[in-house]
């Protein structure tokens, strides 16, 4: 199957699954009670009233409208636009951290089975830690940092939590895509004399692509969340997450609005993975055997 016609099945894919959500959305509203399904005390439904579940064309009808009553106040959608911005380029950021540190231990977990057997358990226990713990640590941290004339700023630590996230399926994915070469490959590089640097250049590396892209996808989407839970956590302004907190205060009263950013802040992650697989284009002759 050809690379255009991949993409264009996994967009109809992708295409389908949002229509079913819509559609999963509306009967739970027509079906439930507005006072949500409960049996005894304990509540096994939520409420599905317009304030706990608006409509989904209202959600959408509000992007549209002013963001508040004030003169001159811009869009919903493009509060939201600026917003996203500030939060992709934080997240791209903390993603490239996370990719080439992630990267680096693959690396020397496949050079050494010892570093394997002391590092990959690590890996794995790092995505224990809830980032609403560590987010107030990485700020703190930063801001004992003093390079020069360097100022720590709030954005850093939001990108270092970003990348905290991104690291970990690249560690992952590029270690079993370095070690996917079969015996017979890796021999007969040894049977030419050719080292561990140039195996891994001319063999390893390229048997890693892909997996390592669907690696790379799942890291952009999981470092914009971590920069929208660290923008939450630490109050940094200016992004998607600061946002939906703020919108949140008027839910009572504007019900749609917190939605719509968090419709919005939905389809980031989706572009930062569309991005990312413009970037593996350019290795269409590695994708033949490409992981999912």
């Amino acid at each position: 199957m050809t690379t255009g016609r991949r993409a264009a099945r996994s967009a109809l894919w992708g295409a389908a699954a949002l229509v079913l959500l819509v559609v999963l959305w509306e009967v739970v509203k027509a079906v439930v009670p507005d006072t949500g399904w409960h049996v005894g005390e304990a509540s096994v439904l939520p409420r599905t009233d317009d304030v706990a579940m608006p409509h989904v064309w209202d959600v959408v009808a509000r992007i549209s409208k002013p963001e508040t009553s004030a003169t001159g106040a811009p869009t919903v959608l493009v509060a939201m636009l600026q917003a996203c911005w500030f939060t992709l380029r934080v997240a791209a950021a903390g993603w490239v951290l996370g990719v080439v540190g992630g990267a680096l231990v693959a690396v020397v977990m496949q050079r050494s089975r010892l570093a394997e057997s002391a590092l990959l358990p690590w890996v794995v226990l790092s995505q224990t830690v809830p980032l609403v713990a560590l987010a107030p640590l990485v700020v703190g941290w930063g801001g004992r940092i003093h390079l020069g004339a360097l100022e720590w700023q709030k954005w850093m630590s939001v990108a270092l939590i970003a990348s905290y996230l991104a690291f970990f399926p690249v560690a992952v994915g590029m270690l079993r895509g370095l070690q996917s070469p079969t015996t017979a490959q890796v021999e007969l590089f040894r049977a030419q004399a050719a080292s561990w640097g140039r195996t891994l250049v001319s063999l390893r590396l390229p048997a890693s692509v892909p997996y390592l892209l669907p690696a790379l996808r799942l890291a952009a989407a999981t470092a914009v969340v971590g920069a929208i839970v660290a923008e939450v956590s630490t109050g940094t302004k200016g992004g998607i997450g600061r946002l939906v907190i703020a919108y949140a205060q008027a839910a009572s009263g504007d019900p749609a609005k917190p939605w719509a950013a968090i419709l919005v802040a939905a389809v980031l992650g989706l572009v930062a993975a569309g991005l990312v697989t413009l970037l593996g284009l350019g290795l269409g002759r590695y994708r033949h055997a490409e992981v999912s």
